[in-house]
């Protein structure tokens, strides 16, 4: 634990309440004082000349990927964050194949640069339980030995659960399945995420109702919120009513977004289910190989067509898919059938920025990267630092409600007590910025540069990150502890 002050910040306490002129004092890894202080209260200990910058609560990035025991988060303390939260889109934590007990104990042992946080991912859960992928009615006996192992991960400390509902194994699962688990993260008072059925124009507002129906009575948040093929803003002014309707009948209920108009995914998403696994691919194209291909031009044309689709891993990394299938000396459909579903992941131009600047001034959505370390798309790199360049100093957001929704929203979500505020007695994780210098330096042919502006990270009151790189190993595991 180390003790600092911080003089003449001015605190954005992630409340949303106005800024103030304050030093603040940090002792045993927790904000001890906020006013001004004399010249006393400094004696022995280490201070920060904040000239004026602003002083807010480290933010919480509610929908992250990757294995913090193996790599380094340091692009994301770089724009400001210092908790991430894992085990998204039905997968739980890479590494977590035998639940999350044993996985956040080799965690705290490998002592991350970052607050982390874990979600039991259901379609790991149905694996473990021996439920075959392509099952859309399990027994009774597999849905309780799958009802068991999500309480056992519940009670490691896991917020809730997630789930990916346009993925194998969860495009399987039905209403009844869904709805016993989503009562049981209700009974620990946890979160139920989904990246639901699908964001289609045509689907997304009964995806939303379905993920709504599953998770009922537990709290449901929607993973990164977009409208694919949707365009303006009076159609993301729709799609946030059918999200206020539901709040009106007394759903809880919240999303996140993230400032880019590109998603990041595998390129298993453009094939039909009966072209994914179990079912052998081979054996799908050699009976079917015509319908599958007519099904794949179709699905990339409403996509906005080859060009509109960049790969992110495996050979191909870094060209699109119109480049590919050149190289390949193919149309696109034939080059889509030669990759197969398991060719790599990709980023999809399919969402309109206007739509999604709208989705993202919404009270209710939060910001989230949808990032991870390695992967090819700047929202790893940086989403906090566009939401706070390009919204809060630009004046499209006021930067007291910029701050809330990156800090105490996902805190409120997650239910975790002592962050997401800056007051006395909570927890000392804090970001130092100038608003006016925050900038996002990746893109699309560079996603690995980090974001600049943010100049020092405390994690616990310990520096975590400053003058442009990582100082120390001060992470900790969180758990949830809700209702028991």
């Amino acid at each position: 634990m180390s003790s600092l002050l911080l003089r003449d910040v001015r605190v954005v306490d992630g409340t949303g309440a106005p800024a103030r002129a304050a030093d603040v004092l940090v002792q045993a890894g927790r904000i001890a004082r906020i006013g001004r202080l004399d010249a006393g209260a400094a004696r022995g200990l280490r201070v920060v000349e904040g000239g004026g910058r602003v002083l807010a609560p480290g933010f919480i990035d509610l929908h992250v990927h990757g294995d913090p025991r193996e790599a380094s988060y340091a692009g994301f303390l770089a724009m400001g964050v210092t908790t991430v939260v894992l085990g998204q889109d039905g997968s739980s934590p890479s590494g977590a194949g035998d639940g999350l007990a044993p996985w956040l104990a080799a965690v705290e042992r490998a002592r991350p640069d970052i607050n982390v946080a874990a979600l039991a991912g259901h379609g790991t859960l149905r694996r473990r339980a021996g439920i075959a992928d392509d099952e859309r009615v399990p027994d009774a006996a597999a849905l309780q030995r799958l009802a068991a192992l999500l309480q056992a991960d519940l009670d490691a400390g896991a917020f809730g659960m997630s789930t990916g509902l346009e993925y194998v194994p969860g495009m399987y699962a039905g209403a009844a399945e869904l709805g016993a688990l989503g009562r049981l993260v209700a009974s620990r008072d946890g979160v139920a995420m989904s990246h639901m059925r699908s964001e289609d124009d045509d689907r997304v507002e009964a995806s939303l109702a379905e993920h709504i129906d599953a998770s009922r009575p537990a709290r449901t948040h929607v993973s990164h919120l977009k409208v694919v093929h949707g365009e303006g803003e009076a159609r993301a002014a729709r799609l946030l009513a059918a999200l206020a309707a539901h709040r009106g009948a007394g759903v809880e209920l919240t999303a996140d977004a993230y400032p880019y108009s590109a998603s990041y995914t595998g390129v298993g998403i453009l094939f039909p289910d009966w072209a994914l696994p179990p079912h052998d691919y081979a054996q799908v194209r050699a009976a079917r190989g015509e319908e599958l291909r007519a099904a794949l031009e179709q699905r990339m044309r409403r996509r906005g067509g080859p060009q509109a689709l960049l790969f992110g891993s495996g050979e191909h990394a870094g060209q699109t898919l119109a480049e590919v299938a050149a190289r390949m000396e193919l149309a696109f459909p034939d080059a889509l059938l030669e990759l197969g579903p398991g060719a790599g992941s990709a980023a999809h131009f399919v969402m309109d920025e206007a739509l999604q600047a709208r989705l993202m001034l919404d009270p209710h959505v939060a910001i989230a990267s949808d990032g991870g370390p390695g992967m090819r798309h700047p929202r790893s790199t940086g989403t906090f630092a566009r939401w706070i360049g390009d919204f809060a100093a630009t004046g499209r957001v006021g930067l007291e409600e910029a701050v809330r929704k990156v800090t105490s929203m996902p805190a409120s979500i997650l239910r975790l007590p002592d962050r997401g505020v800056l007051r006395e007695g909570a927890i000392a994780d804090l970001v130092l910025f100038d608003p006016a210098r925050v900038r996002a330096r990746s893109d699309y042919l560079d996603p690995f540069a980090h974001a600049q502006g943010f100049d020092l990270v405390l994690i616990g009151g310990v520096p975590a990150f400053e003058a442009g790189e990582v100082v120390s190993r001060g992470g900790h595991v969180l758990r949830h502890r809700g209702r028991a």
